[in-house]
């Protein structure tokens, strides 16, 4: 039993403990090329957050690891076959009886731990955060926490060299053989401004991707996850640490 992980621990050992931050670990299930699986996100962000958590928690955080929300926004690969979308709207009603129930119970720090690049927490905050101005609600993103220049060849955003090597790392079990894998070629939008970053139009998945990959995965390894997740354990770590020590009145300097 992990003390810090609600899904695993009790009603004894819960009755009189008080937590300053609950994790709120939000993934998705969609196709993730032909060789890993649909649960992609939703495994990489178990896994991180509970050893991110655990970092936090035996220096002295208390924090409470919530169960993962496995469906994320996938609006644009409706054609995908049993890719789950929520919409926002949706995530918004989760996000907010979630945020009731701290709200109610004293919880006043809540970080979601965001596994799915389709999911856009920003403006859900905004709101949230306007209904229950005692709840001080942050998120994360995992893969911008770190330099991935520094531990992969190929960049890309879905099913790539950083994704499968996390996943050869967590779960080899679930990772098919390489002579299956795609190559991950994708196309890009042909006018200039989606490409530059600063205007955004969503990309329609089947027409991007012919194996739903994003990132060229060959070279891949379980050594390279097995360091990125050891650092980006560490850095998110000792954030969920800071932010269970922080004063919300003192918050800026």
């Amino acid at each position: 039993m992990r003390p810090y992980i609600l899904a695993e621990t009790n009603w004894k050992a819960l009755k009189d403990t008080n937590f300053d931050l609950a994790i709120l670990p939000w993934g998705a299930t969609e196709a993730h090329n032909y060789h890993l699986p649909y649960a992609t996100d939703n495994i990489q962000a178990d896994y991180l957050v509970a050893e991110a958590a655990r970092i936090a928690y035996e220096k002295g955080g208390k924090v409470i690891v919530l169960p993962t929300i496995p469906f994320g926004v996938n609006t644009g690969q409706s054609d995908i076959y049993l890719d789950i979308n929520l919409n926002p709207s949706t995530q918004m009603a989760i996000l907010h009886d979630i945020a009731t129930v701290l709200d109610r119970q004293g919880i006043r720090k809540l970080l979601i731990f965001n596994g799915h690049g389709g999911n856009n927490f920003k403006p859900l905050v905004r709101e949230i955060g306007l209904r229950f101005p005692k709840l001080f609600i942050s998120f994360c993103f995992f893969p911008q926490a770190l330099d991935k220049t520094d531990y992969f060849e190929e960049l890309g955003d879905h099913a790539d060299e950083m994704e499968t090597s996390l996943m050869l790392h967590l779960r080899p079990d679930l990772v098919r053989s390489r002579d299956e894998w795609g190559q991950g070629s994708a196309k890009e939008f042909k006018i200039k401004a989606f490409t530059e970053g600063w205007a955004w139009a969503e990309r329609e998945w089947s027409k991007v991707s012919h194996d739903t990959g994003v990132g060229n995965p060959l070279k891949s390894s379980k050594e390279k996850g097995e360091l990125f997740f050891k650092d980006v354990t560490q850095k998110i770590g000792a954030m969920i640490l800071e932010l269970c020590q922080a004063d919300l009145n003192d918050l800026y300097e």
